[in-house]
Protein backbone atom coordinates (compact mmCIF):
# COMPACT_ATOMS: atom_id res chain seq x y z
CA UNK A 1 0.00 0.00 0.00
CA UNK A 2 1.22 3.65 -1.23
CA UNK A 3 1.61 6.21 1.68
CA UNK A 4 -1.15 8.11 0.17
CA UNK A 5 -3.49 5.06 -0.04
CA UNK A 6 -2.47 4.52 3.56
CA UNK A 7 -3.09 8.19 4.73
CA UNK A 8 -6.48 7.90 2.93
CA UNK A 9 -7.38 4.54 4.83
CA UNK A 10 -6.88 6.11 7.98
CA UNK A 11 -9.22 9.13 7.38
CA UNK A 12 -11.52 6.92 6.33
CA UNK A 13 -11.81 5.92 9.86
CA UNK A 14 -11.09 8.80 11.34
CA UNK A 15 -13.77 10.28 13.43
CA UNK A 16 -12.22 13.44 12.64
CA UNK A 17 -13.04 13.20 9.00
CA UNK A 18 -15.86 15.50 9.05
CA UNK A 19 -13.86 18.13 10.91
CA UNK A 20 -10.69 17.43 8.68
CA UNK A 21 -12.94 17.60 5.07
CA UNK A 22 -14.12 21.00 6.42
CA UNK A 23 -11.24 22.63 6.80
CA UNK A 24 -9.90 21.13 3.61
CA UNK A 25 -12.75 22.23 1.98
CA UNK A 26 -12.36 26.09 3.49
CA UNK A 27 -8.46 26.04 2.23
CA UNK A 28 -9.57 24.36 -1.44
CA UNK A 29 -12.05 27.57 -1.69
CA UNK A 30 -9.79 30.52 -0.35
CA UNK A 31 -6.88 29.10 -2.68
CA UNK A 32 -9.41 29.23 -5.61
CA UNK A 33 -9.98 33.26 -5.12
CA UNK A 34 -6.18 33.96 -4.43
CA UNK A 35 -5.51 31.89 -7.74
CA UNK A 36 -8.01 33.87 -9.43
CA UNK A 37 -6.50 37.43 -8.54
CA UNK A 38 -3.48 35.81 -9.35
CA UNK A 39 -4.52 35.54 -12.84
CA UNK A 40 -6.76 38.75 -13.18
CA UNK A 41 -3.12 40.59 -11.49
CA UNK A 42 -0.58 39.04 -13.29
CA UNK A 43 1.41 40.76 -16.69
CA UNK A 44 3.20 39.13 -19.30
CA UNK A 45 6.22 41.11 -18.18
CA UNK A 46 6.49 39.25 -15.34
CA UNK A 47 7.93 35.83 -14.61
CA UNK A 48 5.66 34.61 -11.86
CA UNK A 49 3.91 31.21 -10.50
CA UNK A 50 0.82 30.26 -8.22
CA UNK A 51 2.45 27.55 -5.88
CA UNK A 52 0.89 26.04 -2.82
CA UNK A 53 -1.48 28.99 -2.19
CA UNK A 54 1.55 31.78 -2.80
CA UNK A 55 2.87 34.08 -5.73
CA UNK A 56 6.36 33.37 -6.51
CA UNK A 57 7.83 35.84 -8.61
CA UNK A 58 11.10 35.65 -9.87
CA UNK A 59 14.11 37.29 -9.39
CA UNK A 60 16.60 37.85 -13.09
CA UNK A 61 18.91 34.55 -13.14
CA UNK A 62 23.26 34.60 -13.91
CA UNK A 63 24.28 35.19 -17.54
CA UNK A 64 25.14 30.94 -17.06
CA UNK A 65 21.59 30.10 -16.19
CA UNK A 66 20.69 31.95 -19.28
CA UNK A 67 23.12 30.70 -22.05
CA UNK A 68 22.50 27.03 -21.03
CA UNK A 69 19.20 27.59 -21.55
CA UNK A 70 19.08 29.24 -24.75
CA UNK A 71 21.76 26.78 -26.25
CA UNK A 72 18.84 23.84 -25.07
CA UNK A 73 16.20 25.83 -26.67
CA UNK A 74 17.50 26.24 -29.51
CA UNK A 75 18.34 22.15 -30.35
CA UNK A 76 15.15 21.26 -29.13
CA UNK A 77 13.20 24.26 -31.30
CA UNK A 78 15.54 23.68 -34.48
CA UNK A 79 14.78 20.14 -34.15
CA UNK A 80 11.11 20.41 -33.59
CA UNK A 81 10.43 23.08 -36.48
CA UNK A 82 12.04 20.68 -38.90
CA UNK A 83 9.79 17.86 -38.34
CA UNK A 84 7.12 19.34 -37.36
CA UNK A 85 6.24 17.45 -34.13
CA UNK A 86 4.35 20.48 -31.90
CA UNK A 87 5.62 23.64 -30.05
CA UNK A 88 8.06 24.65 -27.82
CA UNK A 89 8.21 27.70 -25.56
CA UNK A 90 10.31 29.26 -22.92
CA UNK A 91 10.11 31.06 -19.80
CA UNK A 92 7.08 33.29 -19.84
CA UNK A 93 4.92 30.05 -20.90
CA UNK A 94 2.39 30.20 -18.04
CA UNK A 95 1.12 25.96 -17.58
CA UNK A 96 -1.82 25.72 -16.21
CA UNK A 97 -1.50 22.49 -13.65
CA UNK A 98 -4.70 21.10 -11.42
CA UNK A 99 -3.78 23.05 -8.02
CA UNK A 100 -0.65 25.06 -9.19
CA UNK A 101 0.67 27.28 -12.12
CA UNK A 102 4.24 27.29 -13.69
CA UNK A 103 6.75 28.64 -16.09
CA UNK A 104 9.15 26.20 -16.74
CA UNK A 105 12.83 27.39 -18.38
CA UNK A 106 11.62 25.35 -21.80
CA UNK A 107 8.40 23.28 -22.45
CA UNK A 108 7.31 21.31 -25.69
CA UNK A 109 3.57 20.37 -26.41
CA UNK A 110 3.36 17.78 -29.26
CA UNK A 111 0.85 17.84 -32.31
CA UNK A 112 -2.13 17.53 -30.25
CA UNK A 113 -2.16 20.14 -27.72
CA UNK A 114 -0.38 22.37 -30.16
CA UNK A 115 -3.62 22.29 -32.18
CA UNK A 116 -5.45 23.88 -29.14
CA UNK A 117 -2.61 27.01 -28.82
CA UNK A 118 -4.32 30.20 -30.30
CA UNK A 119 -2.78 33.01 -30.81
CA UNK A 120 -3.85 35.20 -27.42
CA UNK A 121 -3.26 31.57 -25.41
CA UNK A 122 -1.49 33.39 -22.27
CA UNK A 123 -2.62 29.63 -19.87
CA UNK A 124 -1.20 27.00 -20.99
CA UNK A 125 -1.59 22.83 -21.02
CA UNK A 126 -0.02 21.03 -19.04
CA UNK A 127 3.48 20.28 -21.50
CA UNK A 128 4.27 16.95 -22.85
CA UNK A 129 8.31 17.79 -21.87
CA UNK A 130 9.59 20.06 -19.62
CA UNK A 131 13.13 21.28 -18.91
CA UNK A 132 14.15 23.15 -15.63
CA UNK A 133 17.60 24.96 -15.47
CA UNK A 134 19.11 24.85 -11.73
CA UNK A 135 19.16 27.85 -9.75
CA UNK A 136 19.93 28.46 -5.92
CA UNK A 137 16.64 30.23 -5.17
CA UNK A 138 14.44 27.72 -7.16
CA UNK A 139 16.43 24.02 -6.67
CA UNK A 140 14.19 23.30 -3.62
CA UNK A 141 11.11 24.23 -5.85
CA UNK A 142 12.42 22.13 -8.78
CA UNK A 143 13.30 19.02 -6.95
CA UNK A 144 10.37 19.00 -4.98
CA UNK A 145 6.86 20.04 -5.55
CA UNK A 146 7.40 20.63 -9.29
CA UNK A 147 8.86 17.34 -9.87
CA UNK A 148 6.35 15.09 -8.26
CA UNK A 149 3.33 17.68 -9.97
CA UNK A 150 4.66 17.06 -12.81
CA UNK A 151 5.55 13.21 -12.84
CA UNK A 152 1.11 12.81 -11.45
CA UNK A 153 -0.01 15.44 -14.01
CA UNK A 154 1.59 13.04 -16.80
CA UNK A 155 4.40 15.48 -18.12
CA UNK A 156 6.48 12.25 -20.11
CA UNK A 157 9.49 13.40 -19.83
CA UNK A 158 11.77 15.87 -17.31
CA UNK A 159 14.75 17.46 -17.55
CA UNK A 160 16.63 18.93 -14.56
CA UNK A 161 20.01 20.92 -15.58
CA UNK A 162 22.30 22.07 -13.38
CA UNK A 163 24.37 24.92 -15.41
CA UNK A 164 27.31 25.07 -13.53
CA UNK A 165 28.79 21.60 -13.67
CA UNK A 166 27.55 21.01 -17.50
CA UNK A 167 25.61 18.17 -15.61
CA UNK A 168 21.93 17.26 -17.08
CA UNK A 169 19.74 14.52 -15.43
CA UNK A 170 17.02 13.03 -17.82
CA UNK A 171 13.66 11.45 -15.83
CA UNK A 172 11.32 9.56 -18.06
CA UNK A 173 7.86 9.01 -16.46
CA UNK A 174 7.27 5.19 -16.11
CA UNK A 175 3.50 4.02 -14.47
CA UNK A 176 2.95 7.65 -13.28
CA UNK A 177 6.70 8.01 -11.47
CA UNK A 178 10.19 9.52 -12.91
CA UNK A 179 12.66 7.04 -13.89
CA UNK A 180 15.66 8.84 -13.81
CA UNK A 181 17.13 7.56 -17.25
CA UNK A 182 20.33 9.25 -17.46
CA UNK A 183 22.85 11.82 -15.47
CA UNK A 184 25.25 12.78 -17.17
CA UNK A 185 27.88 15.54 -18.50
CA UNK A 186 28.83 13.16 -21.67
CA UNK A 187 27.82 10.86 -23.66
CA UNK A 188 24.45 10.93 -25.69
CA UNK A 189 21.01 11.78 -25.03
CA UNK A 190 17.79 10.48 -26.52
CA UNK A 191 14.38 12.15 -25.90
CA UNK A 192 11.39 9.42 -25.89
CA UNK A 193 8.69 12.42 -25.68
CA UNK A 194 10.69 14.06 -28.82
CA UNK A 195 10.91 11.37 -31.55
CA UNK A 196 13.66 10.91 -33.00
CA UNK A 197 15.56 13.54 -31.03
CA UNK A 198 19.29 12.82 -29.81
CA UNK A 199 22.38 14.81 -29.04
CA UNK A 200 25.65 14.82 -27.49
CA UNK A 201 25.13 15.97 -23.86
CA UNK A 202 27.97 18.30 -24.68
CA UNK A 203 25.90 20.49 -27.12
CA UNK A 204 23.39 21.54 -24.00
CA UNK A 205 26.59 23.33 -22.54
CA UNK A 206 28.92 24.19 -25.00
CA UNK A 207 28.43 26.88 -27.80
CA UNK A 208 30.92 24.99 -30.20
CA UNK A 209 29.13 21.53 -29.96
CA UNK A 210 26.14 23.31 -29.97
CA UNK A 211 26.48 24.67 -33.59
CA UNK A 212 27.75 21.38 -34.69
CA UNK A 213 24.68 19.94 -33.74
CA UNK A 214 22.19 22.24 -35.37
CA UNK A 215 24.33 21.91 -38.37
CA UNK A 216 23.71 18.30 -38.56
CA UNK A 217 19.90 18.42 -38.04
CA UNK A 218 19.88 20.72 -40.99
CA UNK A 219 21.71 17.93 -43.29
Amino acid sequence: MSTLDATIEFLRHSPRLPQILSLLQRQMEEERELRQKFYEEMTPEQKIEFIDNEVILHSPVRFRHLDVTKLILKLIDTYVDIHDLGTVQSEKCLCVFPRNDYEPDIVFFGSEKTADLLSDTLKFPVPDFVVEVLSTSTEERDRGVKFEDYAINGVGEHWIVDADESVIEQYVLRAGEYDLKLKSSSGRLQSEVIEGFNARVEALFDRKANREALRSMMI
